[in-house]
């Protein structure tokens, strides 16, 4: 007589979930499948290892959900499959923490004079107490859902066998000769004294609104246009939200498609007469439409302090037609020590913010270095003590003294 399935009134996956994780665990199916293939062709598997030291989310479902998925079906088409877990135990949520939960911060850690003293090898005994702290949450989720995973025998990233693995690793890497030296911009934090991961970037609590000052910068023209030396001074107008870097500046970005005009007007804080280069989207945003010239007649006087800032349009181009022009450094501090000074393309650029025209330094934004080195313009740097290159700001966000720098460094391209 053939077999018969079990008849079921009502579905409830609950039961049906346990009745089968009962069956599962029983018969040792987990291991069985691996054991049961011993000298089949290996899929190798090891997990991208979560923290212990937060508690497993929903996400970590779904996510485990398709890794097993993966597993099981190389599993059925006869390879034998070993899964090796892993604990993530690197990375300063860890240590901040840590931190936290002693009411201490780095500059107590090895510090005899401060009144939370503690030494180093108590506080990385207490990261690794830390980082373990929700392993059996974790155990359980694994277990519940019916991840099939060796839990038993996990990889540690803190363990001196994993860390020697990656150096091996990178030496390897080496002999090949597929290592190279290069720059990235990272974000980095004065406090903890570290450079902050993604990861790290995405923690609660990481990111605020904040109202700053901003500043509208301009950039005197080298070669204008003809039209541009009618009137005044012809300057780039740029926005930016960081106005510390304006002493990195290295170039200043265009968005090839986007609309710009060459301004006639008043510099509205000396009635300087100037010529002003911008976004044709964003002109109603620093001037009076009002007070527009277009009828050809003669521009009004202004005298400083009037609000009423009158101008004419004498020029419009895509941003295409101004790539290539060349500007004077804003701030002579430090001479570049390559090509800089440039209008550069780059299709991030919008007219939602700002003059349409952004103001690049390399050392101060991934988008920034990634133009700019596109574009063959170089950073600003300094040359420290030590040979190292360094930007113009330390790690604290303090500009350098000249008495920390690199003396040939100082006397050959400092103003």
């Amino acid at each position: 007589m053939a077999k018969r399935f079990a008849e079921h009134n009502g579905l409830n996956l609950t039961q049906v979930n346990n009745e089968i994780m009962e069956k599962w665990m029983k018969d040792d199916i987990f291991h069985r499948s691996i054991d049961e293939r011993e000298g089949c062709p290996q899929f190798v598997f090891f997990e991208g290892p979560p923290s212990a030291n937060g508690h497993p989310g929903i996400h970590h479902v779904l996510g485990r959900s398709l890794k097993d998925t993966f597993n099981r079906y190389k599993t059925m088409q006869g390879f034998q499959v070993k899964r090796k877990a892993g604990w993530d135990t690197h990375g300063l949520p860890v240590e901040l923490g840590v931190e936290k939960e002693l009411g201490i911060t780095k500059a107590d850690i090895d510090n005899k004079e401060s009144d939370k003293y503690i030494s180093t090898e108590d506080y990385n005994k207490k990261c690794r107490e830390n980082v373990m702290k929700f392993t059996a949450e974790w155990r359980e989720l694994t277990e519940r859902m019916g991840y099939f995973v060796d839990l038993d025998n996990p990889y540690i990233t803190y363990d001196n066998k994993y860390i020697e693995t990656l150096w091996y690793l990178l030496k390897k890497f080496y002999e090949k000769g597929l290592l190279y030296k290069g720059y990235t911009i990272q974000p980095y934090s004065p406090a903890a004294g570290t450079g902050l991961s993604s990861h790290e970037l995405n923690q609660p609590g990481c990111y605020r609104d904040v109202k700053d000052t901003t500043c509208t910068a301009l950039f005197k023209m080298k070669n204008p246009k003809a039209e541009m030396t009618e009137w005044g001074t012809p300057y780039f107008m740029a926005w930016t939200t960081t106005p510390w870097t304006l002493a990195a500046n290295s170039a200043l970005c265009v968005g090839p498609k986007i609309d710009y005009v060459a301004l006639q007007t008043y510099n509205p804080y000396t009635a300087e007469k100037i010529t002003v280069v911008m976004a044709e989207a964003r002109v109603a945003a620093y001037f009076d439409t009002a007070a527009e010239i277009t009828d050809g007649g003669e521009m009004p006087e202004f005298k400083k302090g009037e609000k009423f800032l009158p101008y004419r349009v004498v020029g419009r181009y895509k941003g295409t037609d101004l790539v290539g022009m060349e500007y004077e450094q804003l701030l002579p501090m430090i001479k570049p020590m390559g090509d800089a000074f440039k209008v550069i393309p780059g299709d991030y650029v919008t007219t939602e913010d700002g003059a349409g025209i952004v103001h690049i330094a390399p050392n101060f934004g991934a988008d920034d270095a990634f133009v700019a080195n596109k574009a063959g313009i170089c950073p600003i740097v300094l040359i420290d003590k030590k040979g190292n290159e360094r930007p113009v700001v330390d790690l604290q966000g303090k500009y350098f003294v000249l008495e920390d720098l690199d003396a040939e460094f100082v006397n050959k391209y400092t103003t």
